[in-house]
């Protein structure tokens, strides 16, 4: 796991890019790269990297070549069949000179091409840098677990883990926020690549491809989510026969992730089904000596202790724990903004930014996840509650059917639900359009569009005709209209939200700050491709969600994890902020001067929005009322940190002037 950055002049007319200016980038990104920095440029191009040290310690160091020097390589993340493709390789006449799988990636592509990353199994972001045809090849991993940028700007071609890293490499990059990146965070939670918050800035989409050769560019996936149009074009087998496979397919994808990596591989454990199997299983890898992390909460609503602990006992972990407050969530959220690069409507992100900084003092540098396992075996609430309502619409006039809503949500304090005739009304709206794409993911984006009430008037007259649903809804692939209900749900939930929040602002982006990799079993590619293919009921059975999973598990969990109700991460949000003594930096953000300066928000809504937060009120309002405060609140803090600011990368206190004197001398020996 590290930080990538580099820089393709597609001007002939400009200079190569500077020393300098990579280590401006390098250094930007030390935090996902403590361990060593590498740079290679040559009159076209320069790359630089920032190593976490978790494969090949010693002679693994990055940008790598292949055997002549013609293609150069820099990647942050891991490619877990390294061993079986270097083998098949080196049949094919590659020499290999460490035991790297970033160097398996420059081989991969001299041997196949793009077709390379259908064969790769893992998770990463990759530039290729071929001197001889003065071409630059971009690969993100399939779902997007790992990040990857770029920006045109003045003749060069920027891209880096982080935007950071682009703002630092020039600081005439244009700096603003981008009207249609707002509207997509106010409306699915996150910005949807290739879009991003800032205006000028790309986000490379998972599972795609960019070639940039000079001034041109292609930009085309290798991989979508595909799911049976059929029955019989998916999974022939029975349930038991299901369980069976899906457990081998994910018990390899645990050994992989525990075995492929030269440094000891722990574990998160929230006390769910998800964690809990896969520390089960890597428990099963690893044997004595395996560790366990878990976030408490002062907070009993969000509170899994108890879960956390039966689970650690019963298999004997080496646990650790750590409390998190209000006041540690409120204290956090500014650091964890920094590393989001992009406005949260929830805090959830914090605790973990906090259980990564105890990971890492822990002494541990990867860490097993049970996150993806919602989204490819439909675990979450909202598949529920699409199937519920779609059954509802077929008899929308029923007073039965509705109470079916009654199952959802037994975990809030303040569950819609508990208030049967708003429930009717809230979960009502639009019954009449359950044929459509996009009916089970409607509530909860107009819940979160009508924070958009805040924009400022500007900011609207913008987005006025802009309907960022209507454009995701129009990019569907064909196939879309063949797939069952639930896939359909999966799928867009997998393309909308899970690359953009679930695995960036509280995964990647959190661990990273603190040098931890994330490693994602429910995400392996076998894995994926399995549970798309499984019939519906197989994983939505009624309404018994991850029903296949929960089967796998059978004789591993103890009964009272298996059996428990399914209870998702979440942290408190605008009561952080309420009634108390808050960091200076929320009054600062939050003042009339500030949010006027923005130009995002209508000063007068948003601090009667804070003033009844302060107060305490927001306690009794909508879920509504706590994405708008913790919303504007993140994104104030964006502009603030990036864009008002234009906050200057120090390089960190690195050692060795043996660094500058290597890098100065590959660049004089890689140059035409």
């Amino acid at each position: 796991m590290c930080g990538i950055a580099g820089c393709l002049v597609t001007d002939s007319e400009s200079p190569p890019p500077s020393l300098g200016l990579l280590e401006r980038m390098a250094a930007a990104l030390h935090h996902r790269g403590p361990d060593e920095r590498g740079l290679y440029r040559d009159r076209r191009v320069g790359l630089a990297h920032a190593r976490l040290a978790i494969v090949d310690l010693t002679t693994g160091q990055q940008p790598l070549s292949n055997e002549d020097g013609s293609l150069w390589v820099v990647m942050n993340g891991e490619i877990f069949n390294y061993l079986e493709l270097r083998q098949e390789l080196m049949t094919l006449g590659h020499r290999f000179r460490t035991r790297s799988d970033t160097e398996v990636a420059v081989h991969a592509w001299e041997a196949w091409g793009e077709q390379a990353f259908n064969r790769f199994n893992g998770q990463w972001a990759i530039a290729l840098w071929d001197a001889a045809s003065r071409t630059l090849v971009l690969s993100r991993d399939r779902l997007g677990v790992r990040p990857l940028y770029s920006c045109e700007h003045r003749g060069r071609f920027y891209f880096a883990s982080e935007v950071k890293a682009i703002f630092a490499a020039d600081p005439t990059v244009p700096r603003s926020l981008d009207p249609i990146g707002l509207a997509q965070t106010f409306t699915f939670w996150s910005v949807v690549p290739p879009q991003s918050v800032f205006a000028g800035i790309r986000e490379l989409q998972p599972g795609h491809v960019q070639i940039v050769r000079e001034s041109q560019g292609t930009n085309r996936p290798y991989w979508v989510p595909e799911f049976p149009a059929t029955p019989e074009a998916g999974f022939a087998g029975s349930l038991t026969e299901a369980v069976e496979e899906t457990a081998r397919r994910l018990e390899q994808a645990v050994r992989l992730r525990m075995l492929r990596a030269d440094v000891p591989v722990g574990c998160f454990l929230s006390g769910g089904l998800d964690s809990s199997l896969v520390a089960a299983l890597g428990l099963r890898v690893k044997g004595p000596g395996f560790c366990t992390f878990s976030i408490r909460f002062e907070d009993a609503e969000y509170d899994e202790t108890a879960y956390q602990r039966l689970m650690a006992r019963h298999l004997g972990t080496e646990h650790r724990e750590i409390v998190v407050s209000r006041q540690d969530i409120a204290e956090a959220l500014a650091a964890v903004v920094w590393h989001t690069e992009r406005p949260i409507l929830r805090t959830a992100p914090a605790p973990l930014f906090l259980l990564s900084r105890a990971v890492r003092q822990a002494g541990i540098k990867a860490v097993l996840t049970g996150e993806g396992a919602d989204e490819v075996f439909a675990g979450y609430d909202i598949f529920r509650e699409g199937k519920i309502r779609r059954f509802w619409a077929r008899q929308p006039r029923s007073l039965q059917r509705p109470l079916l809503l009654g199952r959802m949500y037994p975990y809030l304090s303040r569950s819609p639900v508990a208030y049967p005739a708003l429930a009717r009304q809230f979960f009502g709206r639009g019954l009449d359009r359950w044929r459509e794409p996009g009916f089970a993911h409607h509530p909860r984006w107009q819940a979160a569009h009508a924070i958009q009430r805040l924009f400022a008037p500007g900011l609207r007259a913008e987005l006025e005709g802009r309907d960022v649903v209507a454009e995701q809804l129009s990019e569907l692939p064909p196939r879309f209209v063949t797939w069952s209900p639930l896939a359909q749900d999966q799928y867009l939930e997998m393309k909308i939200l899970l690359a953009g929040y679930i695995l960036s602002s509280q995964g990647d982006r959190m661990l990273m700050a603190h040098s931890v990799e994330g490693r994602l079993p429910f995400l392996d590619c076998d894995v994926v491709a399995l549970a798309n293919a499984l019939p519906a009921a197989y994983k939505l059975r009624v309404l018994d969600e991850k029903h296949v999973l929960k089967r796998v598990a059978e004789g591993t969990l103890p009964l009272d994890i298996l059996r428990r109700s399914k209870q998702p991460y979440r942290a408190p949000d605008a009561v952080c902020f309420a009634g108390r003594v808050v960091p200076d930096w929320v009054e600062d953000a939050m003042s009339e001067r500030a949010l006027a300066s923005a130009g995002i928000f209508e000063p007068g809504g948003v601090r009667q929005l804070y003033g009844m937060c302060r107060a305490g009120g927001v306690q009794q309002f909508a879920n509504t009322v706590n994405m708008a405060l913790i919303g504007v609140l993140t994104t104030q803090l964006v502009h603030q940190q990036f864009v008002a600011t234009a906050r200057q990368w120090q390089t960190p206190e690195v050692p060795p002037q043996t660094l500058v004197d290597r890098l100065e001398t590959r660049a004089r020996s890689a140059a035409p």
